[in-house]
């Protein structure tokens, strides 16, 4: 099985997963690169997992569906191009013999869904789209604090070792805010050199891991003092862990 990250617009990422013969992908915003990347491995595309409805991830749902035959999948309560199997946390879907739970991570969008399987190849794989980002997470554009805090704390329960595919590549933006929030994070400043030298070297940061996010993102470290003082040093009123996601966020979005 392969995992491809395959570039699309300025800094999304379409993440193809195939056998040599078949391959599914999440989140085509494009249909171009998905078509080009199909003739060029000669694959037939078998499965689209849809994250969440915003265009740069639907917008090549259709003519990828029409060309292929493809089955689609997404969010239960958001605007996707029909027909489709419309999911939420607990159900599940098969594709190139491997299964995805599906979870819940209302915040960048209401009805925001990842998909995660347990064991792609030893070890987890979780699809997140715009929720969690590396060293980041997504603008509350449709939720609250406090629904993106429960999102991605049931991201952070997923064993240390699932790699994360987020579905931008927004890393070193992200790292240099989480620089800012702990300066002292030795392990966030080590991570912060291996991706400028990947960037450096037209390689894209992703995919990481809960483990090293754990470590290195402001976003699912909440609960530590570090983060809770710098959130308040930039909002006097924050008091409750929501609300420090929601100083950040709002930091963040000025930085």
């Amino acid at each position: 099985m392969n995992l491809l990250a395959l570039p699309a617009f300025t800094d999304n990422y379409i993440w193809m997963l195939h056998d040599g013969h078949r391959a599914l992908v999440v989140d085509p915003g494009d249909a171009q690169p998905v078509l080009h990347a199909l003739q060029q491995h000669g694959l037939q595309l078998e499965a689209i997992l849809v994250t969440h409805h915003h265009a740069d991830h639907v917008g090549g749902v259709t003519v990828l569906r029409e060309a292929t035959g493809a089955s689609v999948y997404g969010p239960a309560r958001e605007r996707i191009p029909e027909p489709l199997r419309r999911l939420s946390q607990g159900d599940r879907v098969t594709a190139l013999g491997l299964e995805f739970a599906v979870i819940d991570v209302p915040g960048h969008t209401a009805g925001h869904i990842a998909y995660y399987c347990a064991d792609y190849e030893g070890a987890p794989l979780l699809f997140c789209g715009d929720t969690l980002f590396s060293g980041g997470c997504g603008r509350l554009f449709e939720g609250t604090p406090a629904q993106m805090l429960a999102s991605l704390s049931a991201l952070a329960a997923l064993p240390g070792a699932t790699r994360v595919c987020c579905t931008h590549e927004y890393t070193l933006g992200n790292l240099k805010f989480a620089r800012a929030v702990e300066p002292d994070n030795t392990a966030l400043a080590q991570y912060q050199a291996q991706c400028v030298a990947l960037r450096a070297a037209d390689q894209p940061t992703l995919p990481s891991s809960i483990a090293l996010e754990l470590q290195i993102n402001p976003f699912l470290r909440t609960r530590q003092a570090t983060v809770q003082d710098a959130a308040r040093a930039f909002d006097a009123t924050t008091s409750d862990e929501a609300s420090v996601l929601g100083a950040l966020r709002t930091w963040k979005n000025q930085f």
